[in-house]
């Protein structure tokens, strides 16, 4: 099984999810490829930078660290996105930085982007 180590697993607090959660309250699912993970990745952060108040804070080729800033009160959410080529997928972690519940923000801002990505 691979190893994902710079994705952290959840926190107990209800702000966050992870597709290699185990408890249900923080598992989402993962990004399927559509094609190689290269293409995916590319077609990820083509997406990601039409989002407004989206930072993208690291990328590389399997990995990538975006960052996006709510509209009112400035909340910082960290969502990561990690190739796992055995399983072909994106795993995908979103977790508010601050706060105890975000009334499901991280896990609609997943199925939102996860639209987009099923999309194009």
């Amino acid at each position: 099984m691979a190893t994902f180590p710079r994705m952290q697993a959840c926190p107990d607090s209800p702000n966050c999810v992870f597709s290699l959660a185990k408890d249900s309250r923080h598992k989402i699912a993962p990004f399927k490829f559509k094609n190689n993970p290269k293409e995916s990745m590319t077609k990820l952060v083509t997406i990601l930078k039409t989002v407004p108040r989206t930072k993208i804070v690291t990328q590389e080729a399997d990995y990538l660290h975006v960052t996006f800033t709510s509209a009112i009160l400035r909340f910082v959410d960290d969502v990561e996105f990690q190739v796992d080529r055995t399983a072909g997928v994106l795993n995908v972690r979103s977790a508010s930085r601050t706060g105890y519940s975000d009334f499901g923000v991280n896990r609609k801002r997943v199925e939102e982007l996860r639209a987009l990505y099923s999309k194009s």
